[in-house]
Parts: structure tokens; sequence; C-alpha cells
């Protein structure tokens, strides 16, 4: 795509992604313009082969941490500076070649059709998927949904999505959370709560073997006790916000 958007831009927050980041960033910028790239603190290289290629691309912009601090605060980052630059929504995905950048488009076209909505990607999954991580966020996606009161989300842990600007910063803003593993689930829930609706669209998800260039940071009992505890909080935030829920639920406002 040649002409740029002046509201909806594509942000790829990485990590030490190895190689494959330059696959995903060249796919993304066929799809998208422009396409954003906040490299968090990576140790692995790619900072400069991005900072080289956007060198090359006005399309692609790359902005480089000096250090690790997690991908909802990766995310936040490039959120804050769009606004700054006056863009309205935010497509945030993945820099390891899971998502499906051919999708772009289609999940822009129905954010601008429900801007007010965030555009939540349903994976799809193949099977290269670990049954274990597939089990895992069926959990996940229970708790979400009580924790919403049944408000529609398709899937709480997959990262292809686009979220209108604003709202996702003052949520952020406003608590100490969000910033590491927990930002997907969290920033769904925490919108909700917000009044931002969610959208479902389903989107195949590749799971990739180390011979294809594929790198994961999932630790499983690390990550599993975030989640946990990002569940426990948002539970009690949940119980305390239980009579506005069910007056938006049964008494939706007119538009």
């Amino acid at each position: 795509m040649s002409v740029p958007s002046k509201s909806h831009l594509v942000l790829i927050p990485s990590y030490n992604p190895g190689r494959k980041v330059y696959d995903t960033v060249r796919e993304a910028r066929v799809y998208w313009n422009p396409v954003w790239v906040v490299v968090d603190g990576s140790t692995d290289g790619t900072a400069a082969g991005l900072l080289d290629l956007a060198a090359q691309d006005e399309g692609l912009r790359v902005m480089v941490r000096s250090h690790n601090q997690g991908k909802g605060a990766a995310v936040l980052f490039g959120l804050e500076e769009a606004a700054r630059q006056g863009f309205t929504h935010a497509l945030c995905m993945d820099s390891d070649g899971q998502h499906p950048a051919a999708l772009i488009a289609d999940f822009m076209a129905c954010s601008r059709q429900a801007p007010r909505s965030m555009v939540l990607g349903v994976p799809v999954f193949d099977v290269s998927a670990p049954m274990l991580r597939v089990k895992g966020r069926q959990v996940s996606n229970w708790w979400a949904n009580l924790e919403t009161l049944w408000r529609g989300i398709g899937d709480s842990l997959y990262g292809f999505r686009v979220y209108p600007v604003d709202p996702l910063c003052r949520v952020m803003r406003g608590q100490r959370w969000m910033r590491r593993f927990d930002f997907d689930p969290e920033a769904v829930v925490r919108l909700c709560w917000a009044g931002v609706p969610p959208v479902n669209l389903p989107a195949p998800v590749k799971y990739l073997r180390a011979e294809e260039g594929g790198v994961s940071h999932f630790n499983y009992w690390r990550d599993n006790c975030l989640l946990t505890w990002m569940h426990t909080r948002l539970m009690i935030g949940f119980l305390l916000r239980l009579p506005l829920l069910l007056w938006r639920k049964f008494f939706p406002p007119t538009r």
C-alpha cells in the first residue's frame, strides 16, 4: 500500500524476534502504510537491521528503546506517539511471523466501519499449534468473558487486533499493569469496562518451528503465574464494577 493512512497505522512491538522480523515487517508494508516498529531493548542485532529498512522506506518508522520493558510498555510507547501524530487507531501484531499480514486491510476496514470498537482477531489454529497452548487460552477466554459479563470477547490472548488509540492510552495510564505478557487479555477486559465493544474476526495463526525462524519468549510457569495474578485483580475490579456493568448490559445507552 503506497498512500499512507492518516488515521490507522500498524504497530509492531519487537523483542529479540530473530531474522523473521524482517519478513514480518516487509509483508506488513505490502498491505499497509504506515507501519511502525517499537524495538523493546532487543539484543539480537535486529534493531540495526530494522533501522536500515526504515532508511529505505518512508512508510516504515522504527523506534528503539534502550532496554526491555515488556510488550505492553512497548505498545503504550507507540500509542502515545501515534496519538501525538493524530492517529486514531492502531493494529497491533507480533513481530515473529505468527500473524496474518494479508488480513491487515480487512481488519482496518472493519475498524473504519465501527470506529468506537476494538477489532479482535480470533485465532484459527492449524496442526502446528501446541495443544497445551490451545487449551490454556480457553481458560483465559472464559475468565475474560466472565469479567465482562459476556460482552463477546472471541479471544483474549491473540495479539492481532485493532485498538482505538485514545481509550487504550487512558486505560493504561490509569493503572500500573498491562506492561508485559498480561497486556493483551487485560486490554480487552478493561476496554470493555470502559465501554469499548469488541468485534471479532477470524484470523489464522502460525506456530513456527525453530528451523523456520520461530522464536518464543513464552515461559509456561512465569507467564501463567502472571495471568493468574492478572485475572485475580480483574475479578476484584469486576466485583467492584458489577452494578455498573449490569446496568450497561440490561440498559444499554441509545445512540
